[in-house]
């Protein structure tokens, strides 16, 4: 396992890619809409990790609910694993609870499954891989 990204919910992607462009002293290097979760997201390299900046696409949509409940901040932290499957059935039985067991495409080319935060000590986790 590695720290594949860093999740931000933001309020508005063209300020906020100007705040990090400015900040980490690079473009992004992909902006990416994930219709099917209402939301668009910028990604930036840094190191062997990554920042994910999501915005709502739709007020109704997970990150649109995220804002309007806590504002804009860290909304997930993202590993990245070989096998999510295999992940998904060791976590299970070590107790951990999911909001989807189920794996589903998520941006940047990858298969994503979130763990609840209640069993996470309330920090939303997504394990993510590369799809084949």
């Amino acid at each position: 396992m590695k720290i594949e990204h860093i999740g931000i919910a933001v309020n508005s992607l063209e300020n906020s890619d100007d705040l990090f462009a400015r900040l980490l002293g690079r473009s992004n290097y992909k902006r990416e809409s994930v219709e099917r979760e209402g939301v668009t997201t910028s990604f930036y390299k840094i190191g062997e990790s990554k920042i994910e900046l999501l915005e709502a696409a739709k007020p109704e949509s997970p990150i649109g609910k995220f804002l309007d409940k806590k504002g804009e901040g860290i909304h997930h932290i993202a590993f990245g694993v070989e096998n999510i499957q295999n992940e998904i059935e060791r976590l299970k039985k070590e107790g951990f609870a999911f909001i989807s067991e189920e794996p589903k495409e998520g941006a940047d080319n990858k298969l994503v499954v979130f763990l609840h935060p209640k069993s996470t000590n309330g920090v939303l986790v997504e394990l993510c891989q590369e799809k084949p």
